[in-house]
């Protein structure tokens, strides 16, 4: 087929034909970079805490009236709750992962440094929290009971031992060798570092810095608030909740037990956000392919009763129904590329200004084909409705319609 006649058509609706390609050429810019700021949200939200979500779950207690010893009753309750059945481990905590609230120090390799080496969460924690928390511990060893310390709300703790991640260990000993090391998280006094475990998140999931942790073997109230983390057997996590605050409430009346929430629920509200610039994306993405495909469709139909005598005499000159589709796919191919070719300089140009503006990563190149190629499919399905029409047209109706 050739193509001037084709290109003779289009000159002569040059509005029509620019319009439809600007649109897509603003489609294939949007959905492009909209597609990848989506794939960076579902690797963000599928990101791994490094702990035991499913069965594992955190509340806090808050004792009131006078002569209340919170000390004395956290570890009591420790006790309790391990007899709970269903019940694994215990532990205390300051914070957990993804709950967007916590401890966050400077870790340095020396006493003296000016600026640390890294950032890292500080978990507060007892002898048993790498089980409670479900922790793969990959080198070294847990806490013992005897190096858990005593420190009351106000006291900024110096632990001689500690647990970091591996990506805090390799952050601060690239050549490797963590364990049995000497690091200096508060004042001058050095901690050893006795074990590391896989991962373990920071509470704040924005932070650049959020797979540096460190667990250190401290008991710690707040005034007469303490807080616990309880893993379950599997599948009995809910159930456990309901024993572990009805327990707990007849032990001790005098204290509130607070919301208790599983680790599932914090990771539910620390993505709500990633969760729901996704679905409005992908709304965004949804809507401008359906209109970019209803433009086609409308300017197709426009033509197609606009060119109602020129395709019944092509007809009656001895085209074929093929013919006359062909003739109209070729037409929105040519349209769509030439939109395409300035799409693709578009979605560049604003992955660009989401680099410089939002220091947002670049979009990977092969992003720019793939719309390319269902783009191009998008306009051919589009025009297959119309197109199939017009050479649905009688030549003898065209004649008379003369």
């Amino acid at each position: 087929m050739e193509l001037r006649p084709i290109l003779s058509a289009l000159m002569r609706s040059k509005v029509s034909m620019i319009l439809i390609g600007l649109q897509v050429a603003l489609t294939l810019a949007i959905v492009c970079n909209a597609l990848f700021i989506i794939g960076q949200r579902l690797d963000r939200m599928d990101r791994p805490s490094g702990v035991n979500e499913s069965d594992t779950f955190t509340f806090s207690s808050s004792g009131f009236g006078e002569g209340f010893d919170a000390r004395a009753v956290m570890k009591s309750d420790l006790e309790v709750m391990r007899q709970v059945p269903g019940v694994v481990s215990v532990a205390t905590t300051n914070s957990v992962p993804m709950s967007d609230g916590g401890w966050g120090e400077g870790i340095s390799l020396k006493p003296d440094q000016k600026t640390s080496t890294a950032g890292t969460a500080f978990y507060l924690v007892n002898d048993s929290a790498v089980q409670t928390f479900g922790l793969n511990l990959i080198g070294g060893r847990d806490f013992k009971p005897e190096e858990v310390q005593d420190v009351t709300f106000g006291d900024r703790p110096q632990p001689e031992v500690i647990i970091v991640t591996q990506a805090l260990s390799e952050k601060m000993f690239p050549e490797g060798g963590a364990l049995g090391k000497q690091v200096y998280l508060t004042g001058d006094k050095p901690s050893t570092v006795i074990g590391i475990v896989e991962r373990m998140q920071q509470p704040w999931m924005s932070s650049d810095e959020v797979e540096y942790s460190t667990l250190a073997p401290v008991y710690m109230t707040y005034g007469n608030s303490s807080r616990y983390l309880v893993r379950t057997e599997p599948g009995r996590r809910d159930e456990v909740m309901k024993a572990v605050e009805q327990k707990l409430a007849e032990v001790n009346p005098s204290r509130i037990i607070g919301k208790l929430k599983s680790m599932q629920d914090f990771r539910a509200d620390a993505y709500a956000s990633d969760r729901a610039m996704t679905i409005i994306l992908g709304t965004v993405i949804f809507a401008l392919l359906a209109i970019t495909a209803l433009g086609i469709v409308g300017m197709a139909s426009f033509w197609v009763a606009q060119r109602t005598r020129q395709i019944g005499t092509r007809r009656a000159l001895g085209a074929t129904k093929f013919d006359i589709l062909r003739y109209f796919h070729t037409e929105n191919f040519i349209i769509t590329s030439l939109g395409l070719v300035l799409g693709a300089i578009l979605a560049y140009a604003f992955s660009l200004w989401m680099m410089q503006t939002y220091q947002s990563p670049k979009l990977p190149w092969y992003y720019v084909p793939i719309g390319f190629l269902c783009l191009w499919a998008l306009g051919q399905i589009a025009v297959l409705g119309p197109a199939v029409r017009a050479s649905r047209v009688p030549p003898a109706i065209a004649t008379r319609s003369v």
